[in-house]
């Protein structure tokens, strides 16, 4: 076998789903780095950092910990004042760049087609581009926070949007997708967060904002 591993590879070894592999290697618990943008993993270390899990006494698993993140700090982004179609780009790129998008550009025009249906702007200055496709294999958001308005994104309440949630999941996974929408939704219908969400520069404060309450 493979002296250097993937991330899918090191889930198959260790018998945990490729998002548990990711958070832990995000989370510097797993020993790993990244070659440009993608992680890569050392055999023998892998083998000992199982080895040295084993041996040690029970204890609560890493993964009850990680393993429902849909974001991270890396995944937000704090733009300007740019178009629509650039926002939800730079969304997907970022998506992209995570071991659960398949197909960056199949991704980008599932996005596209979602909000010439109907714009996602859901009011309260938020949108919430989504979209469901089987090139993903696990649900996964990204953020964008544009310290000016969004101009030529359509909102229901017609108030600028300046916070976008891009959420993309697996076609069989409408329960969790449905769910995560709600409480992303309904966090961001506070005014608190919302101004301090704006007001930051911070993206891991941001992500704090958004998900501690999960």
């Amino acid at each position: 076998m493979h002296e250097i591993m993937t991330i899918e590879e090191v889930a198959a070894y260790i018998r945990v789903s490729e998002r548990t592999v990711y958070d832990w290697a995000q989370k510097g618990e797993l020993p790993g780095g990244k070659l440009g943008t993608t992680w890569r993993f050392k055999r023998d270390d892998i083998e000992k950092w199982v080895n040295d899990q084993l041996s040690k006494s029970p204890r609560k698993s890493p993964a009850a910990a990680t393993s429902s993140f849909v974001l991270t700090p890396e995944r937000i982004v704090l733009l300007d004042a740019p178009a629509k179609k650039e926002v939800l780009t730079r969304l997907v790129d970022l998506l992209a760049e995570t071991p659960f998008v398949k197909n960056r550009d199949e991704l980008l025009k599932g996005i596209l087609a979602r909000e010439e249906l109907m714009s996602t702007g859901i009011g309260f200055g938020i949108g919430v581009p989504h979209v469901r496709i089987d090139s993903v294999t696990d649900l996964v958001m990204a953020v964008a926070v544009c310290k000016n308005p969004v101009a030529d994104y359509a909102s229901l309440d017609e108030a600028p949007v300046q916070i976008i949630c891009m959420l993309a999941a697996r076609s069989d996974q409408h329960t969790k997708y449905i769910r995560t929408l709600s409480s992303i939704s309904s966090r961001l219908k506070d005014s608190d967060i919302r101004e301090q969400i704006i007001a930051s520069d911070d993206p891991s404060a941001i992500c704090k904002l958004l998900i501690e309450s999960e």
